[in-house]
């Protein structure tokens, strides 16, 4: 992913809108980019703050921060759960039907 391509999906991002793949390639080039983590922050902090202050809430920036970035690491791994499980399962179902076309043969 392009820092361009990264700056135009913060907004997505900040409203929890970015598919699976795309919040994967969006988070690691987050992380391999300081320039854009720092982009990403400042959107975010200025986003959810002032949400929060148009709504009378009291607020810890960083702490959301911290929180959201949890978010999306989470999200991230149970993609990749349950995908690593489709893939084994597959696997186990080709198995099967593999031996039972080969039981079948015989008989």
């Amino acid at each position: 992913m392009t820092c361009k391509e990264f700056e135009k999906l913060i907004p997505d991002y900040v409203a929890k809108k970015l598919d699976y793949l795309t919040l994967k390639d969006f988070y690691e080039h987050m992380q391999s980019c300081e320039d854009c983590k720092e982009e990403m922050t400042i959107n975010f902090l200025v986003t959810d703050g002032l949400q929060k202050l148009e709504n009378g809430e009291a607020f810890d920036l960083h702490k959301e921060w911290g929180r959201r970035l949890d978010e999306s690491k989470r999200k991230i791994r149970r993609n990749e759960g349950m995908i690593q499980l489709g893939f084994w399962i597959e696997v186990v179902a080709v198995g099967v039907i593999a031996g039972v076309a080969i039981w079948l043969l015989m008989v």
